[in-house]
């Protein structure tokens, strides 16, 4: 997939500016700029032209190749750190770095690492050095006698003001000025891998620690293991005693089942024996009350024979003193 170039200004004031000059990038170019330069961090490998071609594939892509050339925009990005370590390395605190500079935070961002993949992957420029679709680069030289006219603000038609740098001989030194670059970034190179051996170190020693410290840890871990391996013996111990125990009681729970199955036929037949008691003793009532009925009607009878007797003799023996008073 073909990526879309940046249009910053119109291609018609391309062809407008001097040969030799410095462009100044506005702050959403030089966001751009740094944002690309972080993303693409794997196209400058230290290799022979490795970073004009990436340069000039960032120029590319932000439409600045008729504005900047590779050397002008590589020193701008070595400014911008050097500006970013001396601050950073001052003792006046962070708060002042805002409006003394307002890319700290952005150069912070990318050197840490945090704005990685915030821009396009591009690939690296694969024409000649000297493409006509790219500017010339161009240095100024001092010779005696020459008299060097100070920076100028050429107004571009449509576009942001340029500093203009007017010398009185400029000669062409592009070799130079690459195999300059090219050292400079071998340099950036051998320091980065210096740091990268320096961090991996630090982590084999940080990977030491963490060793011991697990080793650690795992013995402890088999201490307690062991702890608990022995409670899990003694918890099935006590487990088997219980089982033992329920077995009994479940022997002892099926003795009752029985007994109060026993029990409950015996009081069945209380119940019954209690009914045929209670029948008989029914039936004892009525027959006790019949004979006391018979008893009163025979004492009854009794009585009046008695009486009827005592009321015969008493007849009698007044009949008899009567007959003794006669004679």
């Amino acid at each position: 997939m073909q990526l879309e170039d940046h249009a910053y200004i119109n291609s018609t004031s391309d062809k407008m500016i001097p040969p030799g000059y410095t462009y100044k990038p506005s702050n959403k170019e030089i966001v751009e700029l740094v944002k690309l330069r972080i993303s693409n961090n794997h196209l400058f490998s230290g290799k022979r032209h490795s970073s004009i071609r990436s340069w000039r594939a960032i120029l590319k892509h932000m439409g600045l190749h008729h504005k900047m050339t590779h050397s002008q925009v590589s020193k701008k990005w070595e400014n911008m750190k050097k500006r970013y370590k001396e601050l950073k390395n001052l003792s006046g605190g962070a708060q002042m770095f805002p409006s003394t500079w307002p890319f700290f935070s952005l150069m912070d961002d990318a050197l840490a690492g945090r704005l990685e993949g915030s821009a396009p992957i591009l690939q690296a420029f694969s024409g000649a050095k000297d493409d006509p679709d790219f500017l010339p680069t161009f240095k100024s030289k001092k010779r005696k006698g020459s008299t060097v006219t100070p920076p100028a603000v050429v107004a571009v038609a449509d576009g942001p003001e340029i500093e203009v740098l007017l010398s009185g001989d400029e000669t062409r030194e592009a070799e130079e000025e690459e195999e300059a670059e090219e050292g400079s970034e071998k340099i950036d190179c051998i320091v980065q891998e210096v740091e990268n051996e320096r961090c991996l170190t630090d982590s084999e020693q940080f990977l030491e620690r963490e060793k011991e410290v697990i080793e650690r840890e795992r013995l402890v871990l088999q201490r307690e293991r062991a702890v608990l391996d022995r409670e899990i013996a003694v918890l099935d111990r006590d487990r088997a005693l219980l089982e033992r125990e329920r077995a009994m009681m479940e022997r002892e729970k099926t003795v009752m089942e029985r007994e109060r199955a026993m029990v409950e036929k015996d009081r069945d037949s209380v119940c019954r024996e209690r009914l045929a008691l209670e029948r008989e003793k029914a039936k004892l009532e009525k027959l006790f009350t019949a004979k006391e009925r018979t008893k009163e009607v025979t004492e009854n009878g009794n009585m009046a024979d008695v009486s009827d007797a005592m009321d015969k003799k008493e007849r009698f023996l007044d009949l008899f003193e009567k007959l003794i008073e006669h004679f």
